[in-house]
C-alpha cells in the first residue's frame, strides 16, 4: 500500500466546491417539479428505478420540454451528475431517457459529460473522505488494480476507456479507488468521458423506442455487446502494440 501517495492535493481540493454544487443542483432540479400542475405529473418527477418510471418521467418531460427547455435540460443534467457523484442507481434509465428527449448528438454529449463530471466529483469525494473506506473494505482489490494501473501508466487513458466499456470493474469501484492509487484527475475525466460513449450509444439508441421497452436489459442486444467488445479491444491495442515494440527493440 506504500504506492498510495496522493500528489494532487491542490488541484483536487480546489475543485471540491463543485461537489457541493452538484448537491445544490439536485435540490434545484427537484424544485422545478413545480412546473407541472396535475398531481399525477408531479408524482412522476422522480429518479426512475425501473422502465415504467422512465416512461412516466419521459412522458411528463417531453410535454414540458418545449416550454421549459432550459429548465428541463438543466434539471436532467443536475440529476444525472448527482446520481453519478454518489453512486446512486438510476443513471442507466436517464441515459435511455436522453435518447427519447433529445437529438442523438446532444444526448450522447450530455450523457458523456454528465458521466465524466459525476465520476470526477465521486473521485474528489473519495480523495477527501474515502481513503478509510478503501483501506478497510477494498484493500485487496485496490492493491490488485493499483498494480494494473502501474503496468498501464504510459497509456492510462486507453486503460480507463477500456475499463469503462467493459464490465470487468464496477464503475463505483473505479471512481472511489482512482484517487487513492494516483490516477490523475485529468486522465480519469478524459478516459471516463470517452469510455462511456460506446455503452451510452447503445442506451440512447434504445431510448428512441422507449415505449417499446419493458426492462433496461432490452436496450442491449447481442449485436451491441459484440460491437462494445470490439471497441474495448481497439481502445487497448495502442498500449499492447507499444509494449511489444518496446520489448522487441530492447
Amino acid at each position: 500500500m506504500a504506492c498510495w501517495k496522493p500528489h494532487q492535493k491542490t488541484s483536487v481540493l480546489s475543485a471540491a466546491p463543485w461537489v457541493i454544487a452538484s448537491v445544490a443542483g439536485m435540490g434545484r432540479a427537484g424544485s422545478w417539479a413545480g412546473i407541472t400542475n396535475p398531481r399525477e405529473e408531479r408524482e412522476c418527477i422522480k429518479v426512475p428505478r425501473d422502465m415504467d418510471d422512465a416512461k412516466a418521467l419521459g412522458k411528463v418531460l417531453s410535454k414540458y420540454k418545449e416550454t421549459f427547455y432550459v429548465q428541463v435540460l438543466v434539471a436532467y443534467f443536475a440529476t444525472y451528475v448527482f446520481l453519478q457523484t454518489f453512486a446512486i442507481p438510476g443513471s442507466i434509465f436517464l441515459s435511455i431517457l436522453s435518447g427519447f428527449l433529445y437529438p442523438f448528438p446532444l444526448a450522447l454529449f450530455l450523457v458523456c459529460l454528465c458521466s465524466g463530471l459525476g465520476a470526477s466529483f465521486c473521485y474528489m469525494l473519495s480523495y477527501l473522505v474515502g481513503r478509510p473506506v478503501v483501506y478497510r473494505y477494498l484493500t485487496e482489490k485496490a492493491v490488485k488494480w493499483s498494480k494494473q494501473v502501474e503496468r498501464h501508466r504510459e497509456h492510462l487513458i486507453n486503460y480507463i476507456i477500456f475499463l469503462r466499456i467493459t464490465p470487468f470493474l464496477p464503475n463505483w469501484f473505479i471512481n472511489i479507488t482512482s484517487p487513492i492509487i494516483n490516477v490523475p484527475l485529468k486522465v480519469f475525466f478524459i478516459g471516463t468521458f470517452l469510455g462511456v460513449a460506446p455503452p451510452s450509444f447503445v442506451a440512447i439508441k434504445a431510448g428512441t423506442t422507449l415505449y417499446q421497452l419493458t426492462t433496461a436489459g432490452e436496450a442491449v442486444s447481442w449485436n451491441s455487446v459484440f460491437v462494445l467488445m470490439i471497441l474495448a479491444i481497439l481502445s487497448i491495442l495502442p498500449a499492447v502494440f507499444q509494449k511489444k515494440l518496446k520489448e522487441k527493440f530492447e
